[in-house]
């Protein structure tokens, strides 16, 4: 599980951030629904392909490092704080996951519901990640 690194790629970021906003002033609402359809699935592709495998590597790597085990997640201070992590991070990964469903079946409204609850979670998840005490 990812332990330290953060929740979201910063791909993803990119695309609401700097490719959106030019894709909605230069494209007509056809070209860009095309456009960023297939941003999206090429970025979904590079997730489950690169960057959870990485996520995942890391996190392990790290928390075997730092000695941690199952029932350390339940013990107050780094356990707790790093099993809320990881429980955000999951579920910010399945916000992220029905996002994609969600525009790719013509659900604007709720996709950008879940794109929100995807970021305001990936900032928690930093958030959390800045709160684990050195150990």
């Amino acid at each position: 599980m990812a332990v330290v690194s953060g929740a979201r790629p910063a791909a993803g970021r990119a695309v609401s951030l700097v490719l959106l906003p030019s894709a909605r002033r230069l494209l007509d609402a056809e070209r860009r629904a095309t456009v960023l359809g297939a941003v999206g699935r090429r970025f979904g592709l590079f997730t489950v392909a690169a960057f959870l495998p990485v996520q995942l590597a890391t996190g392990v790597a790290i928390a075997v490092h730092k000695g941690v085990t199952w029932a350390a997640l339940a013990e107050p201070g780094y356990g707790r704080i790093l099993a809320a992590k990881l429980l955000l991070f999951c579920a910010v990964m399945l916000a992220a996951g029905l996002h994609g469903w969600a525009s790719g079946t013509g659900r604007p409204a709720v996709a950008r519901a879940l794109a929100t609850a995807a970021l305001v979670g990936s900032l928690g998840v930093v958030l959390l990640a800045t709160a684990l005490p050195a150990t």
